[in-house]
């Protein structure tokens, strides 16, 4: 516990000595302008948040929380022209350099539910049939307003995700050491992630999937728990799949939450890592118990989900908490599966579509193959 503590400890001395600019949201560089970048990419993410508006513009949105219902809006990313997959640059100073950095621009807010779904119906209106499903990203911990848009502006550029990405930004403070304000903001925004799918869901999509990352998945497994008991859970029948990766769930609980669902409704594609090194921080803040992105995959399988194992796959980061969004392979088998509208299960007729290196393994509690993990 204590050498836990210590790592957290040196985890925040070192972000507060290399803390990038948050004033970043509509802020491009003057002298060298974003559109003017040879090379540079424009990816549109909408908005659906439970943080409170900020009175500078540059915040958009503050880490305090909104005592009722949501904001809306959205923002244009513009995407470096050379980068590895899997990376986020985000400006280290101001004025930001498009040649190298995400670049957050032209906020659009919308003040109620009712335009913001007429958005995003007219932009799923003007994409091609294959284009019209919906990427509901929910961000983890640790994670403020810039960091989560231009992850979401990664997760999707880097799939090859076809339709049109919202990331639902609840409260996080963004900061090392306020994990327990992070935890309960998630939980505090659990009515307005069903209200915010639902909301999705009711636009003129053609499917609905959801990605969630770290403690964002405690949000999504008990919003969709709560959801079922109301009796309300996929009434749209949209919802494609439902992707949790990396999560930050007591795996005690965790068993807890699934059993409302039968076991054919649980299309949870859960992402785990033996070797995730912000897991085991958590779990040894939480007494020992096993976070559900660190346990055991045929543990996991026994509750009804599939279990992709990451274990063995790289990414860019140091702490193997990100491998979904960072590992190109795994990234982009991703997308191609939303894009298809399919799930990761196979189908009968279908031909694998992309295969997985062997350094990937899989357990399906419902005795299914899986296309991409042959």
């Amino acid at each position: 516990m204590i050498r836990g503590l210590v790592f957290v400890l040196l985890l925040s001395a070192l972000a507060a000595c290399s803390s990038p600019p948050d004033h970043i949201i509509g802020v491009d560089n003057p002298a060298t302008p974003a559109a003017m970048v040879d090379g540079t990419t424009l990816q549109t993410i909408y908005i659906a948040t439970t943080r409170q508006e900020a009175d500078d513009p540059t915040l958009l949105y503050s880490a305090d929380r909104e005592p009722v219902g949501l904001n809306f809006a959205k923002v244009v990313v513009s995407i470096p022209p050379t980068r590895d997959v899997g990376t986020v640059t985000r400006p280290s100073s101001l004025p930001p350099d498009p040649k190298t950095d995400f670049v957050l621009l032209d906020p659009v807010t919308y003040y109620n539910q009712t335009t913001f779904k007429s958005a995003l119906n007219r932009s799923l209106r003007e994409r091609p049939a294959t284009g019209r499903e919906i990427l509901l990203f929910v961000h983890g911990y640790n994670t403020d307003l810039p960091e989560a848009i231009m992850r979401t502006a990664q997760f999707a550029y880097d799939s090859g995700f076809k339709g049109i990405p919202i990331v639902f930004a609840w409260p996080s403070r963004g900061r090392t050491l306020q994990y327990v304000y992070d935890l309960n903001s998630a939980l505090h925004a659990r009515d307005d992630l069903i209200v915010a799918a639902e909301l999705a869901a009711s636009t003129q999509a053609s499917g609905l999937n959801l990605v969630a990352h770290s403690m964002g998945n405690l949000l999504t497994v008990e919003a969709m728990r709560q959801d079922q008991l109301l009796g309300g859970s996929n009434n749209s029948r949209k919802i494609r799949s439902i992707v949790l990766a990396s999560p930050d769930i007591d795996a005690e609980l965790f068993a807890k939450q699934l059993q409302p669902f039968p076991k054919e409704a649980r299309k949870f594609y859960v992402l785990i890592s033996a070797n995730d090194k912000a897991l085991a921080v958590s779990r040894r803040l939480a007494g020992g118990i096993d976070r559900v992105g660190d346990e055991r995959a045929d543990d996991l399988a026994r509750l009804g989900v599939t279990v992709i194992d990451l274990t063995k796959i790289d990414d860019t980061s140091s702490l193997n908490h990100t491998k979904f969004a960072d590992a190109p392979e795994i990234v982009r088998l991703i997308g191609q599966r939303m894009n298809e509208g399919d799930s990761f299960v196979q189908r009968p007729g279908r031909a694998a579509l992309q295969a997985i290196p062997d350094a990937v393994s899989v357990l399906t509690g419902r005795g299914q193959s899986v296309i991409a993990f042959p």
